[in-house]
Parts: structure tokens; sequence; C-alpha cells
């Protein structure tokens, strides 16, 4: 072998080598990063304020804005001891009413008792308003017994599955809801006869005031796809359900958003869909997943509804 050659050799040797530390150097700074942002995604909390206006709020006696929080997709997760920490955070936005829009269970989850303690706290705050989601009804059906539903509505909390209820916040009419089926058939449209489970007049029922209307769906696919959005007359369909996308990729936001596919428009914060406004919330947890939260800290969603 030449000098050249071994010159060379030697070079390329230590360019390798220059490579190798270089990769080490970035795995070992990748791995705590990595391990905070997935740590933060279950244990941290924020609170995310949002205004919407509308001329059906007015104000009575120069009483300030209607309050209320939207709190979803718990998983059994706790945030300090026994949920102090995520109750306490609740109860400093000082409510007027508060929405549980579903999977505060898991489907595997080996009873409510988590859930449960959780929404009998809430209801001390304010009055409780709770959305089934998918995680609930496959509860249920592992459990082989319906007896989750009497005991979220033996928590004080009001219960709306294909139900809905008028109340009166400080002066303002307020009709809200609860649905978990799609507002639109397996075609798109919205025709009576293909809706089926007594949705369709579920929803014609619910549209018929000129109360200030809100929706819990715990699916924004629900009103996503299809003509649901240009159809019903809903002023605010509240969600949850797609954890904000799980992994949320810097630039990029949210990863995957289940019928939405990959990095979904509709994931996480308030939307203008058509008729309605859309607000989503990317929840407090994650049930077994093929990937964990990821950037992604878990969100006490806080709306303040005004003229």
């Amino acid at each position: 072998m030449g000098e050249n050659e071994k010159n060379k050799s030697k070079k390329t040797k230590k360019k390798l080598k220059i490579a190798l530390i270089i990769i080490c150097a970035l795995i070992i700074i990748c791995i705590p990063i990595c391990y905070y942002l997935t740590y933060i995604s279950y244990n941290n909390l924020t609170v995310n304020s949002y205004d919407i206006k509308s001329e059906k709020i007015k104000a009575v006696d120069s009483k300030p804005n209607i309050k209320f929080v939207v709190v979803g997709d718990l998983h059994d997760n706790t945030f300090g001891n026994d949920d102090r920490e995520l109750v306490a955070t609740i109860k400093s936005q000082k409510p007027d009413f508060i929405i549980a829009d579903g999977d505060i269970l898991n489907d595997d989850s080996k009873n409510s008792d988590v859930a449960i303690s959780f929404i009998k706290r809430l209801v001390k705050i304010a009055p409780v308003y709770y959305a089934m989601g998918n995680h609930e009804f496959e509860y249920m059906e592992n459990q082989n017994s319906e007896e989750l539903l009497d005991e979220i509505k033996d928590t004080g909390a009001i219960l709306l599955e294909q139900k809905y209820k008028d109340i009166t916040v400080k002066g303002v009419p307020i009709r809200i809801g609860g649905m978990y089926g799609y507002a639109f058939d397996p075609n798109g449209t919205t025709k009576r006869e293909d809706m089926g489970d007594g949705i369709y007049d579920f929803l014609k029922d619910f549209e018929d005031t000129s109360s200030y209307k809100i929706m819990m769906s715990h699916r924004p696919d629900s009103f996503v796809f299809g003509e649901a959005s240009k159809v019903w007359d809903i002023d605010l369909v509240v969600s949850s359900h797609d954890h904000g996308g799980q992994v949320v990729l810097p630039f990029f936001g949210g990863f995957y958003g289940g019928d939405q596919g990959y990095f979904p428009e509709y994931i996480h914060g308030l939307y203008d869909k058509d008729n309605m406004k859309l607000l989503i919330t990317s929840g407090l947890g994650s049930n077994k997943q093929k990937l964990p939260r990821f950037n992604n800290v878990p969100e006490v969603m806080v709306v303040d509804l005004s003229k």
C-alpha cells in the first residue's frame, strides 16, 4: 500500500470516528429530550382559553361572560394525588358549567372508580354535562353491563346521549345536547331513512330553538365529514377523541386523527366549519396506542361566551 493510500485510509477512519462520536452525542441528547416530551404529555397540565362571540349571548344586568370548561379523554389518567391538581385547576377557572366530553375511562378499565371519583368532584364545582365516548360504550360491552350509565347519573352529572337539556346561564338560554353517532348517512348526506338510530329526528328536534346551541359530540368526525356542517343548525360542536393528533410534531402539528387520517385538519382548537363552529380539545390522557402522547401537554379547555 502506497503512502497516499495509507494517509487516505487514516483520514477515512478519522472521519468515521468523528461521525460515530456525533451520532452517539445526538442519541445521548435526544433520549432525555424524547423522555421529557413524553413525560409532560401525561403529567403536566396546560389551560387554553378560547373566546366565542354570538348575537345569541346577551348580557343580563351587566353580568360577565358565560364561562365553561371542557375536559375529555382522561383515560383514567391522574394528576397529583387522586387528581387533586386537575380538579384544583378546573375549580380555579370558576366555570358556570363543565363539559365532560367522553373517554373519561378506558374500554379495558377494571372498574370505573377513577372516572366516577373525578366526575363526583367536578359536580361540586359546577353543573356537569357528560357525553359518551367510544371507550364508555366499549367498556360497557366488555363488562356486559350498562351499569356505568347509572354510575354517571348517580354522581349528579347530566348524561346526554341523543338527549338535550335547556338551561339558563346568567339569564342566557342555552340548549346543550350530546350524541355519539355520525350526523350524516353512509353516503355523506343527511337523509332520514339512511341515518338510522333516531339521529335524524334527534338533530331536527335539537336545532328547533332560538337558544344558543351546544352539541357535545365526542368524535369531531361526526360533523367534519359529509354535509353535516352545512345542514345542521348548531352554533357550537364540542369534541375530543383524537388527542390533538397524539404525537405533535414541530412545524407539522398533530400526526394522526382517527377517521381524518394523518396530519388531520380538524384536530385541536376552534374552527369555523360552514354553518357552525367546532371546538376540539386535545384531551388529558391516552389509552394504549401504537405511539404514546408526545409533545402534547394535557389540556383543560376554557371557553368564554359573549356577545
